[in-house]
């Protein structure tokens, strides 16, 4: 019997909006070298995220953790703001 560790994705986004209901849209960006040319490029990433309690603001650093589908698409949610 093998044991499934139940380890989740975190990640650190920027708050981009707070418009919608327990909702944020984050950015999320990562560094990666180019295939050909080998520059440092950045990139970034959008996701919609759970906020239960409606804490996060415009520009703040928040810390989101992977989950199960709330909606159709909405696959993260809001650990803690860290600002």
């Amino acid at each position: 019997m093998t044991q499934v560790s139940n380890i989740r994705k975190e990640r650190i986004a920027v708050v981009l909006s707070n418009k919608m209901q327990k909702t944020i849209i984050v950015r999320v960006e990562r560094a990666s070298r180019h295939p050909v040319y080998g520059k440092v490029v950045k990139k970034a990433s959008k996701f919609k995220v759970h906020d239960e309690k409606n804490i996060a603001k415009i520009g703040d650093r928040v810390r989101i953790r992977e989950t199960r589908p709330l909606s159709k698409e909405k696959r993260w949610k809001l650990i803690e703001v860290l600002k």
